[in-house]
């Protein structure tokens, strides 16, 4: 390594492509290696000016002000929520993130979360293995085909399961913070009445604060015992206390959940409903797509230390 060669602090462990693709141009430091993380902020911050970091553990306002030098972040992923943005923007620091590269397969997910909740797939694979089946047939589920899909949250992921869709003869309708111009699907401004509309209502919006827990017990209710809902966002969009109270009771039919409050514990109840369809948030997590965002990890240092705009900035 050269003395002109950047310094970047990485907070958290990123996959093995990603880190070793890092060290080979950069001089990196783990935080997590060290045993008194704000001692060496204190004594070696001043030496960062990039910082590397994932949706899943983000930075806080605290570490971007102990790194005065500190020009970019690159993060893994998505989200922002768990991201400062606004500590960031405040003191010109640029954001890059991950979008679009991971918007298929997180659409495919949907669909296939979707799919799994009306037809009950995973349920009836539990019923095959335990030998259920000999003693009786499996009871029927619901159609997909030619249903309602209510999506709130029409940006890339949002429109791309809306285009899924059309495979499947749904209508669409969807509730944004506006419409989206050139959209072919009707604009619903009330989450409320697009639950009351849906026979599905899939969750595709950002986290944070604006969006936490717009998923009340309201919205629950408003998709009634024949609905389903799918979250491939982030858990905090829904109040998952009402969530596990309108599953429980048959408030509504059922769910596919890639996402929750607080992973990775999951509540023990949403554990033993067989109409709950849970994964580890796993929506992105495909050989492809992975790739894909650690080299746009990549793409955006490169760009910002080569006096370049970012690939995908964020502010």
């Amino acid at each position: 390594m050269t003395t002109t060669t950047p310094r970047l602090l990485q907070i958290g462990r990123q996959m093995p492509q990603l880190e070793a693709a890092l060290a080979a141009r950069y001089a990196v430091h783990r935080l997590a290696d060290e045993a008194d993380p704000a001692a060496f902020l204190q004594a070696q911050g001043p030496s960062f000016t990039g910082l590397v970091t994932s949706a899943a553990i983000g930075v806080d306002k605290a570490i971007i002000e102990a790194l005065p030098q500190l020009k970019v972040i690159s993060s893994f992923g998505v989200g922002l929520d768990k991201i400062d943005v606004a500590a960031a923007s405040a003191r010109g620091v640029q954001v890059g993130y991950t979008p679009e590269v991971l918007t298929d397969c997180v659409a495919d997910l949907a669909f296939g979360l979707l799919i799994d909740a009306a037809r009950q797939i995973a349920a009836g694979d539990r019923f095959v293995r335990r030998g259920a089946w000999e003693s009786g047939k499996y009871p029927m589920t619901t159609r997909v085909s030619g249903k309602k899909l209510g999506i709130f949250g029409m940006g890339r992921i949002g429109s791309t399961i809306a285009r899924r869709s059309s495979g499947f003869d749904m209508s669409v309708r969807y509730t944004n913070r506006k419409p989206v111009a050139g959209s072919p699907h009707t604009f619903e401004p009330s989450l409320l009445e697009l639950a009351r509309w849906s026979d599905f209502l899939v969750i595709a919006a950002a986290g944070g604060s604006a969006t936490h827990h717009l998923v009340n017990q309201a919205v629950l209710q408003a998709l009634g015992p024949q609905g389903f809902i799918i979250n491939v966002a982030r858990g905090s969009v829904i109040d998952e206390a009402a969530l596990v109270q309108a599953l429980a009771e048959g408030t509504i039919a059922g769910a596919g959940l890639d996402v929750f409050e607080d992973e990775p514990h999951v509540p023990e109840a949403l554990r033993q409903m067989d109409q709950v369809v849970l994964l580890p948030h796993v929506a992105s997590g495909t050989h492809e797509t992975r790739q894909a965002m650690a080299d746009r990890v990549i793409e955006n240092l490169e760009a910002f230390f080569a006096g370049r705009p970012l690939v995908s900035q964020a502010n």
